[in-house]
């Protein structure tokens, strides 16, 4: 086929999908070969490839197959690379299946037209349960998301990712979509962010078109909405999400959903719709720990070989910003990226040194910030003791060595004052503080089992 015979086709894809659409996806293709049943495309960039295949792919497919073409799959190629023919392939975009032939030719359902006009969220192809690195605070999160990406029957409805920011829950939502897509090619799986199932609700009752927005969301196998607390306080959405919620779990269909926390915690989401949350298997991702944290940087060093051959990478780096990096994975990734491509440009070895220079502003808005509670409750753990013990009156040994052992990390691992620790310790004096600290400080040299506490406790605190 030449390329003017797909210019024509061009102006029916315009004609079905509409002038917004077209401009947006189908316009920037080109046509570059088709053999042996593969249409293969030159894209842009990997994003529209993505979203063009999982979008427009069975679409563009009937229309090859209408003028004629023996036609199965397509495929795409990063612009750059389709041209260059001797250059590497791009990384290739999942191709889009072949329609069934009794389907590809039959009038649209006003659900299928609806999915036409607003489509679900493309998928981010680096977010596989492959690059998940599983550690000790997700290993549940990762095996609930495995059980479910089979495709087997319905054991927990739903299944309720929550934590907070970059500790991996779109990522496993991703991952998710991807496995049922290649593993159970025959549902109909349907991922999409809590403020687009909004959008789409507003804009079917402007249009209004609410029978064929409840015919979309009732004919999914696998409902996947991320993001869910954005729903919170917009009484319509929540009221439609509850019935479709229903409408689903009474079929026997699979709903994924995440948060950034607990059911019970999201503000201004209604009851009933907070018991149907609490009704399946609500996993915590928790925030990560130094081994985990690790892990993803030595994942992500090992992506990073193929893009700078030449970088050399020192001892203890990835050590430094494992421990230091330590409340967010997509910051700990984002200083990896940018200490890579520093130090590419200015063609050095990632030392130490380098790095500290490089990542001044992420270090110093990392730097963690341990409260006096924190130590408290954290101390009153270690130690098997209620905390309204360790920060009350009584004046026992099995109290007030822990008591003085939280004082002495408020001094190491805080900016309070004494006077202030005193406070928070029910009230004391600041030389009952101070005579804690120093009663820590000479037993810290002499009691190897203090010494061990603190070390211990100064770790947990720091991680």
């Amino acid at each position: 086929m030449e390329q003017e015979q797909w210019g024509s086709l061009q102006q029916d894809l315009l004609n079905t999908v509409g002038q917004n659409n077209y401009k947006a996806w189908i316009e920037p293709l080109r046509l570059t070969e088709l053999a042996d049943g593969v249409a293969t495309f030159s894209v842009p960039t990997n994003f529209i490839g993505n979203y063009v295949s999982q979008n427009f792919g069975d679409l563009i497919i009937h229309q090859l197959t209408k003028a004629g073409e023996d036609v199965q799959r397509i495929h795409f190629r990063v612009g750059r690379a389709a041209a260059n023919q001797n250059g590497a392939a791009s990384p290739s975009i999942a191709p889009a299946s072949a329609p069934k032939a009794a389907t590809s030719r039959s009038t649209p359902t006003r659900a299928a037209a609806l999915k036409d006009e607003l489509p679900g969220a493309p998928l981010d192809t680096r977010f596989t349960f492959d690059s998940f690195v599983v550690g000790k605070p997700n290993e549940l999160a990762n095996a609930a998301a495995r059980r479910v990406a089979e495709g087997g029957p319905v054991s927990f409805n739903p299944l309720f990712l929550y934590g907070g920011v970059g500790l991996g829950k779109t990522h496993l939502m991703h991952a998710i979509a991807w496995e049922l897509q290649t593993q159970r090619p025959d549902l109909n799986v349907l991922y999409l962010s809590a403020e687009q199932f909004m959008y789409r609700f507003v804009q079917a009752l402007r249009d209004r078109k609410m029978m064929d927005f409840k015919e979309l969301f009732r004919s999914v196998d696998v409902l996947m909405v991320d993001d869910v607390q954005f729903i919170a306080g917009k009484d319509s959405t929540q009221e439609e999400f509850f019935h479709t919620f229903n409408a689903l779990v009474d079929q026997n269909k699979q709903i994924i959903i995440s948060a950034d926390r607990a059911p019970g915690e999201i503000k201004d989401m209604e009851d009933r719709i907070r018991s149907r949350l609490q009704c399946g298997l609500v996993v915590d991702l928790h925030p990560t720990d130094y081994e985990l944290r690790l892990g993803i940087l030595q994942s992500k060093v090992d992506q990073y070989r193929g893009q700078y051959p030449d970088l050399q990478i020192a001892d203890g780096v990835l050590e430094f910003l494992a421990h230091r990096i330590s409340t967010n994975v997509r910051v700990l990734e984002g200083a990896l990226t940018r200490l890579f491509a520093f130090a590419s440009l200015v063609g050095r070895e990632i030392t130490m040194d380098l790095t500290q220079d490089c990542l001044s502003d992420v270090l110093r808005a990392s730097e963690r910030k341990i409260s006096v509670e924190e130590i408290q409750r954290r101390v009153a753990e270690h130690y098997n003791i209620r905390l309204s013990d360790m920060i009350g009156p009584k004046r026992v040994r099995t109290f007030a060595r822990p008591r003085q052992v939280a004082m002495f990390l408020c001094k190491q691992l805080t900016s309070r004052s004494l006077p202030e620790i005193g406070r928070r310790f029910g009230g004391r004096d600041h030389t009952t503080v101070m005579h804690g600290v120093r009663r820590i400080e000479e037993l810290r040299s002499s009691d190897g089992q203090i010494a061990e506490d603190l070390e211990l406790l100064r770790r947990a605190l720091e991680a």
